[in-house]
């Protein structure tokens, strides 16, 4: 499953980690040095979440800023339990 938004699209963006030395000269020293540029990726705060589209639900990804806004309507929870067992469980053949 890839890591894109299904409301909104967001997907990972390509940026720079940027590693530097030395003291600012803001705090009294001669300035920041760069010593390393590293390749990375940003990627979204995907949740899962089950959604109700079309009257059927389904699970899908989204991204959490898009689930703060409030514009999804949530599939309801599971209420239906599985049926009890039998007292007396069959004999197992041997």
């Amino acid at each position: 499953m890839s890591r894109v938004c299904y409301f909104t699209g967001k997907k990972p963006k390509m940026g720079k980690k940027i590693t530097r030395r030395g003291i600012a000269k803001k705090s009294g020293g001669i300035g920041l040095k760069t010593t390393g540029i590293t390749a990375r990726r940003f990627v979204p705060n995907l949740q899962s979440v089950r959604i109700i589209e079309n009257g059927t639900v389904k699970t899908v990804r989204v991204a959490a800023s898009y689930i703060k806004t409030g514009n999804i309507t949530r599939a309801p929870k599971r209420t239906w339990k599985k049926p009890a067992a039998t007292a007396n469980p069959p004999a197992q053949a041997v």
